[in-house]
């Protein structure tokens, strides 16, 4: 194949007034691997299906786009299957939902190899090859199971068996890493490399881990608001980002301890309304360098050495944060504490026996491989996974291990904040409603007591007290999560056992988060136990760190 296996040029998409994307250009090269990366809601899935030609009809589409050298909008629809099925390959951000649950894994990894003329039988060969090569224990069974009986992690590469079953010129990747640990994060994507140098596939990996697009990627773009604001080599974009957007971005990663380092950096503020953009620059409201040019009509493009950025003022480093409060050392008491708890699952031990303490005003971290049993101790913890040995104390009193038997006081004294703010919340009730559950029903207020809580509550967060009436469907993500700790908080604890509680965010949003996470544990006391793969999450957050190794 000669030229780009991936060419757009100033690609617009808007949906009536709403202007989604702005005159983007990019290309991947044949081979070659981009990276395109910003905050949720920049535009950056809406370009990959427009890639795909999967944007719904009241799209309104400008510009060009070449898959291996044939443009996309001339094409009917038979035309437009035929480049599917055999040029441009997708991988989901969530594999399981992407399988369809009433067919087995065999049957939906054929159907690939049917579209290529193969027959059942190459197809089941092929199948089987292709899974051992993306390490699959077992390919056979994984063959004859339904995608509820399966692991994401195994998921994942299922889908990745189905993209590269047809050796497409291009593979879209969006948000492969998200919720994987580091040892699976690096397996996959250098399982994705192996099969990309194999079989000559470009790839276009979209994501909010700069440490992951870093790894696996030639060339970097950096989208904001529907606008590519920087484009280079990825290892100068890393090493010196020329735009404040993406230093903001870079800078945003947790390093050090925060008691040592202080706040994280963040960025201020949320993207702009599509339906109304500002003028000149999209990113002005945010940008601490703004001046009066770029409020005002076109931005250059200043280039250096293949590396591009959209900006008047390119060049300047994001400012630190402003000193918070000072930190405080762990108090004494010891809050929560296990002794030899051992956790089972599904009728057998998975982690165990291990031992904690908690004090007020600590962090400790929970890390260990998908699967080793960190989310299983946190359940048993809550007394929703009652331990297979071992016993609770809270405070120094024996603590029951089934949250049936434990005293409403107890239960108010330990909450969770899970990983997906999406299923934890109720999504038929306001965030008025669903605060004030836990105010009247483990704190014990009256009506009118709760109803005047309300706004304190929402204060210690940092949240809009107009987002009330809202339901959290309407709510970003960062809000959503900050109204998930806010309902962890409304029966006062003494102890938050966070999961994953900033895996799929955006480094923007996920600095704010453990901003506010080592607030309320330096100036409330809280005790807070943390489950994270990130190492850097655990290194910001944590005082002491504990390893799940798992017994399988």
């Amino acid at each position: 194949m000669s030229g780009p296996a991936l060419e757009i040029a100033g690609l617009s998409v808007r949906f009536g007034r709403r202007s989604i994307l702005h005159d983007v250009s990019l290309s991947v090269a044949a081979g070659g691997a981009t990276g395109l990366v910003g905050e949720s809601g920049c535009g950056k899935t809406t370009l990959a299906l427009a890639v795909l030609r999967g944007l719904p009809p009241q799209a309104e589409i400008a510009g060009r786009i070449s898959v291996a050298g044939q443009r996309l909008d001339p094409l009917d629809r038979a035309a437009l299957r035929r480049l599917r099925a055999r040029q441009i390959a997708f991988v989901f951000q969530d594999p399981v939902r992407a399988l369809n649950p009433a067919l087995r894994i065999g049957r939906q990894l054929a159907e690939s190899f049917r579209l290529l003329g193969q027959t059942a039988q190459e197809g089941r060969r092929e199948s089987l090859a292709l899974l051992a090569r993306l390490r699959i224990a077992e390919p056979e069974r994984l063959l004859r199971a339904y995608p509820h009986e399966i692991s994401g992690g195994q998921a994942q590469r299922v889908g990745l068996a189905m993209a590269f079953a047809k050796r497409p010129a291009l593979l879209v990747l969006d948000e492969p890493t998200t919720g994987l640990d580091p040892d699976a994060t690096a397996s996959m994507l250098d399982l994705v490399a192996g099969l990309r140098s194999e079989r000559g596939t470009a790839l276009l990996l979209i994501s909010h881990d700069l440490a992951a697009v870093g790894r696996s990627c030639d060339r970097i773009g950096v989208l904001y608001a529907g606008t590519l604001v920087e484009e280079g080599p990825a290892s100068a974009l890393l090493a010196r980002p020329r735009h404040p957007y993406t230093s903001a971005l870079a800078r945003c990663a947790p390093r050090g301890s925060a008691r040592r380092r202080g706040p994280l950096p963040t960025i201020e503020g949320g993207l702009p309304d599509p339906a109304e953009p500002p003028p000149g620059c999209r990113f002005t409201p945010r940008c601490p360098f703004a001046k009066r040019d770029c409020r005002a009509g076109a931005l250059p493009a200043a280039t250096r050495l293949d590396h591009v950025v959209l900006c008047n003022h390119p060049d300047q480093a994001w400012p630190d944060p402003p000193g918070g409060l000072p930190a405080s050392a762990p108090r004494e008491d010891v809050v929560l504490s296990a002794e030899k708890l051992s956790v089972r699952r599904q009728g057998r031990v998975i982690a165990g026996p291990l031992s904690l303490r908690l004090r007020a005003g600590e962090t400790l971290g929970v890390s260990g491989r998908s699967g080793s049993g960190k989310s299983s101790l946190l359940r048993s913890l809550l007394g929703l996974l009652p331990p297979a040995a071992g016993t609770l104390n809270l405070a120094g009193s024996p603590l029951a291990p089934d949250w049936r038997q434990r005293r409403r006081a107890e239960l108010a004294a330990i909450q969770p904040v899970f990983q997906n703010p999406d299923e934890a919340l109720n999504r038929a009730l306001t965030v008025r409603a669903i605060l004030l559950r836990p105010l009247r029903r483990l704190a014990g207020l009256s009506r009118a007591e709760a109803a005047r809580r309300l706004r304190p509550i929402l204060d210690q967060v940092r949240l809009d007290p107009a987002l009330l009436d809202r339901h959290p469907r309407s709510l970003s993500g960062g809000q959503r999560q900050r109204v998930a700790i806010a309902h962890a908080l409304a029966s006062g604890p003494r102890v938050l056992l966070c999961d994953e509680p900033t895996t799929a965010l955006d480094l923007s949003v996920q600095a704010a988060i453990l901003n506010l996470l080592v607030e309320l544990r330096d100036r409330d006391g809280l005790a807070i136990l943390l489950v994270s793969h990130d190492s850097g999450v655990i290194g910001f957050l944590c005082d002491h760190e504990i390893h799940i190794g798992g017994t399988q």
